[in-house]
């Protein structure tokens, strides 16, 4: 059932008070499908992350009020867009969450390319090699976790890509592609969902000079150089474990190879978690001492 957002809904959004901003509550953005131009144009006024989730399409005029938005902004029910959406989207100042297009035009992945935040494209399972090379643009987290497959000239341009890379819905990779992705100088590069990997493109990806999980790949070697002898088989059948390891299943150097590579990034969440949980104690008590603490008495009147 079709819902329309109109300016008198956003308007109520906008207008919540303080503890419904901090906690929720009032309107659910969620549940309209539809929203005038209008709407677009008050709501790019709230500040913080805006969930649009339940649009199904999206006018050029509501998307260029929308790219004034100032905080993450996620329409993940939008299936398509048009380039001239895309270029105005593109000018949003904050991350972009786009998970329900299932195709993307070069011209758009041209154009949200110049997006300077996150960007996420979950929903996407290919991508031509020319929307590669544009995305390869763009400077922020880029998510394509949704990828089932990657052609060496997409690896190869998605290696120049200057920001946290997540692939991490590829099974597979070539040696060709497993050597370009090597090259990625992003920071982050997620491949954890390889469930096949040859000598070579384990020994191209540990030349990775950033964060490189390859959690899937790792524990297959792993279980599989615990299961099998030394005199095993090169190729595993799949019946053994459900996936393969290309000549490296039991060859210690790359089975310690991969394990490390699980050990190192243990290691290194563990570290994360203690930064996270400091940052959020000295928020909470920062928040606590000089936001509420002043006002609590009449915030909750």
């Amino acid at each position: 059932m079709s819902k329309m957002l109109t300016l008198e809904i956003a308007q109520k959004f906008l207008n919540r008070n303080f503890l419904k901003q901090l906690f929720g509550g009032g309107e659910n953005l969620m549940e309209y499908t539809s929203m005038d131009d209008a709407a677009a144009q008050a709501l790019a006024q709230h500040e913080g992350d805006l969930g649009l989730n339940g649009l199904t399409s999206l006018s050029d005029a509501a998307a260029q009020a929308l790219a004034q938005h100032k905080g993450d902004l996620s329409l993940d029910g939008l299936t398509s867009l048009s380039d001239a959406a895309a270029q105005a989207l593109a000018k949003h100042m904050g991350g972009l969450w786009l998970n329900g297009l299932t195709s993307l035009s070069d011209a758009a992945a041209q154009a949200l390319a110049q997006n300077k935040r996150t960007l996420v494209l979950k929903g996407l399972t290919s991508l031509s090699d020319a929307a590669a090379q544009a995305l390869a643009q763009h400077e922020g987290d880029l998510g394509l976790s949704g990828l089932t497959s990657l052609s060496d000239a997409a690896a190869q341009a998605l290696a120049q890509h200057k920001g946290g890379l997540y692939l991490d819905g590829l099974t597979n990779l070539s040696d060709a592609a497993a050597q370009a992705l090597a090259k990625h100088e992003g920071g982050y590069l997620d491949l954890r969902g390889l469930t096949s990997l040859s000598d070579a493109a384990a020994q191209a990806l540990a030349q990775h000079k950033g964060w490189l999980n390859l959690r899937g790949a790792a524990e297959v070697a792993v279980n599989l150089r615990k299961r099998l002898p030394q005199t095993a088989q090169s190729v595993v059948p799949s019946a053994a474990t459900g996936t393969q390891l290309k000549d490296s299943a039991t060859k210690p150097d790359v089975v310690e190879l991969l394990g490390a590579i699980i050990t190192k990034q243990e290691e290194q969440l563990e570290a994360l978690r203690k930064i996270r949980w400091a940052i959020v104690g000295f928020g909470l008590a920062f928040f606590l001492r000089f936001v509420l603490g002043p006002d609590i008495k009449n915030i909750f009147r």
